[in-house]
């Protein structure tokens, strides 16, 4: 397969409506502009906070073009067109900072509830959630750093470990695999060491509990590795997702204030390569690895297609999934669903108000990988240009 597929645009497109397809382009336009983005989150932080009208404007723009719904039969819809075009979708509550053990519970129920709900659809075979979607960061960044808990926290950790085992445990009796996010450095360590609890318990057949990598971390190859040894000599399998990462500017951000060396890659080559040495260690080790790829790197994605090719792994093989984001990156997305590949697309979805926080990183983020928002437009233009001729 070589690069030009991914040009293909009347198939990454094809799903989208000649108004939709304006929307994306108009979208992407502003995000390519970094003093738009800022003044455009700050005046959507404001108007929400304020409470004034503005829910239906942001609804029928960046959150319509970004997100599934606001619950989940409104994720229908958009679950139903993706896979017509044989791309699953991964539902993502995507309500964040809440910080209360009642939010704390909701999320846990609506995971379960996710669970339940993929069973039954087909076009739904992965669900995911945050570790701290379902317990304090603060909690998570103290076992982290190795401090004891007093008997409040203790009470409080191990109703998180209820929470996790309960999501882990029906996504084991359902047959979903359930993907836990990678998050900040300073919590992620109490994180690794519950899924990896999670991975015992529930992954003795094939992986059903996967790990998050952020491969612009530079120690996450070696993590991967004592894991698989601990894998091994348990008698568990391993799943992971991998992704570059989402929290870079805090993660320097936090180590040049604290003065600890930067836990960061030195440059975006370096993540890459990372990342590649990453994805072709489970690939070559897929017997006891499964992978879900999050990427919308067109090299990196090409790599995977290319090195499955060489160890004759079936594309269809459910060991190996790909996954972009909804409303990015369809041309890496549609086409590799269509030669046969397994595809996923994470759809956040909640409530407007709570999913503004995850909609303006997602913009931040944009705008910070210029790249990215500069092929999107390149990519939508051509498809425009296609249509008019």
């Amino acid at each position: 397969m070589q690069t030009s597929l991914f040009e293909n645009t009347e198939t990454a497109f094809a799903l989208k409506s000649d108004s939709e397809l304006e929307r994306a382009y108009f979208l992407f336009k502003m995000i390519s502009k970094e003093p738009l983005v800022r003044i455009g989150t700050a005046a959507a932080r404001f108007a929400l906070g304020a409470n004034l009208p503005v829910e239906g404007l942001i609804r029928s723009t960046v959150f319509d073009h970004f997100c599934g719904g606001v619950n989940e039969q409104d994720c229908m819809t958009s679950v139903d067109k993706l896979y017509s075009a044989n791309v699953c979708s991964v539902l993502d509550y995507s309500v964040e900072g809440k910080e209360e053990a009642a939010s704390f519970d909701e999320c846990m129920n609506k995971v379960i509830g996710l669970v339940k709900f993929a069973d039954e659809k087909e076009a739904m075979p992965i669900v995911v959630f945050k570790p701290t979607g379902v317990g304090r960061f603060a909690i998570w960044q103290k076992l982290t750093e190795g401090e004891e808990l007093d008997a409040k926290e203790q009470v409080e950790w191990e109703r998180i470990k209820e929470r996790v085992n309960a999501i882990c445990k029906i996504a084991y009796e359902r047959d979903v695999e359930v993907l836990i996010d990678g998050e900040e450095s300073w919590m992620q360590g109490a994180a690794d060491d519950l899924v990896a609890e999670m991975m015992a318990l529930y992954n003795k057949e094939k992986p059903i509990v996967y790990n998050t990598l952020q491969c612009y971390r530079h120690d996450r190859l070696d993590y991967l590795k004592k894991l698989h040894l601990e894998a091994r000599a348990r008698g568990f399998t391993i799943g992971i997702k991998v992704v570059r990462g989402a929290y870079m500017e805090k993660e320097h951000k936090r180590a040049k204030e604290k003065g600890y060396p930067t836990p960061i890659c030195a440059s975006k080559q370096a993540t890459d390569e990372n990342f590649n040495a990453t994805m072709r260690y489970i690939i070559e080790n897929l017997n006891d690895i499964s992978l879900f790829l999050g990427t919308h790197n067109e090299d990196s994605s090409l790599l995977a297609v290319k090195l499955m090719g060489e160890m004759g792994i079936a594309k269809e093989d459910n060991r190996v999934w790909f996954g972009q984001l909804y409303g990015m990156s369809d041309h890496i997305s549609f086409n590799l669903a269509k030669e046969g590949y397994n595809v996923a697309k994470y759809l956040p979805f909640g409530p407007v108000k709570d999913v503004m926080p995850y909609l303006m990183r997602r913009a931040e983020e944009n705008t910070s990988v210029a790249g990215q928002t500069n092929r999107e437009l390149e990519l939508l233009k051509a498809e425009k240009k296609r249509r008019r001729l």
